[in-house]
């Protein structure tokens, strides 16, 4: 098996093989987390336009979507998972858009197969994928709105690496420097609580507490069905 990881956008646009799109804060983090609280499909879509198009589409949707963080104007909410807690999913459709994960979905055009991945379903990711046993494993870390790297989105990366080598890996360690990071720090900062509520920091580096992985598969020009599947 051999296991490549890319960065940003442009990684995603060179993956091959199985392919994991991996945005830990908060995209990726996000979908598990809905469907654990009852959704039943999510449509992940790369334009703002696209996304309020199927909303009008479906009214009964749940319209989630942000750009530079910031819940885009009109949508039901941000790219929150703290801020969705409360939220009415059971038996719903979620449409999706976000500035990093969700553009990975649609720019991996050269995968084979496609899964999301975040630290809430690493290992879950890394089980899928060792029952698959692909010839061409591409792990992409998103980053900052798909454009900077991002320490979070690395870490998950190495992270699903180390288990699918089977090398030890210190979470607890590593944690400790994401905190330390800006990454991580700008969601204890007072200010930005509105955007980057320090809950969402604490439900997004809760590692491997999901035992499914998310399928990816394309529906429609800039339109993703996103499905749990459980494997551990």
């Amino acid at each position: 098996m051999n296991i490549e990881i890319f960065e940003l956008v442009t990684g995603a646009r060179k993956a091959h093989g199985l392919t994991v799109i991996i945005d830990v804060f908060r995209a990726f983090s996000l979908e598990p987390y809905l469907f654990s609280r009852g959704a039943a499909k999510i449509l992940a879509v790369g334009g703002e336009e696209t996304a309020r198009r199927l909303k009008a589409e479906n009214p009964e949707a749940v319209l989630i979507g942000e750009r530079k963080g910031v819940k885009l104007p009109g949508f039901d909410y941000g790219n929150s998972p703290s801020q969705t807690e409360k939220a009415d999913l059971k038996g719903r459709l979620v449409i999706h858009t976000t500035s990093a994960g969700t553009q990975g979905i649609v720019n991996a055009a050269g995968a084979d197969e496609l899964i999301t991945a975040s630290l809430v379903n690493a290992k879950a990711a890394a089980a899928y994928i060792r029952s698959k046993d692909p010839e061409n494993v591409s792990l992409v870390a998103m980053g900052l709105g798909g454009k900077e790297s991002a320490p979070e989105d690395l870490l998950c990366a190495r992270y699903i690496k180390s288990l699918l080598e089977e090398r030890p890996f210190n979470m607890v360690k590593e944690l400790e420097i994401l905190r330390g990071t800006e990454s991580g720090m700008k969601f204890f900062r007072p200010e930005n609580q509105t955007v980057f509520p320090e809950a969402d920091y604490h439900l997004c580096t809760r590692y491997d507490i999901f035992p499914f992985v998310l399928k990816v598969q394309e529906t429609g020009h800039d339109i993703f069905s996103v499905q749990a599947q459980t494997v551990l």
